[in-house]
């Protein structure tokens, strides 16, 4: 039997990236002005970026405002559902693969 320790380390690196994203924008508040941006584009000065809205998107839709959702970024929602979707699988191969061992 593997202790607690080893499991933990055996997580794919993918999915704890996509997952603590995913919780940090659960987390974070979308009504919130003055927020600080990473955003490349923006810090440089351009007026457009097609990601921009994105995470406060997901954000929306996970405190189950749908319109805001898709009034800040169209792919808001499709985008949580492939990040949860991809760590799913990561987490089931893993899984498996613990399994056939």
């Amino acid at each position: 039997m593997r202790s607690l320790s080893t499991n933990i380390r055996t997580v794919p690196l993918e999915a704890v990236i996509w997952l603590t994203g995913l919780v940090g924008l659960a987390v974070a508040g979308p009504y919130l002005d003055g927020h600080v941006t990473v955003c490349v584009p923006t810090l440089m000065g351009f007026d457009f970026c097609p990601g921009c809205g994105l995470g406060m998107s997901v954000s929306y839709l996970f405190r189950g405002d749908l319109a805001a959702s898709w009034a800040a970024h169209p792919l808001g929602v499709p985008a949580a559902g492939l990040l949860a979707a991809r760590s799913a699988h990561l987490l089931a191969k893993r899984k498996r693969s613990i399994h056939s061992s």
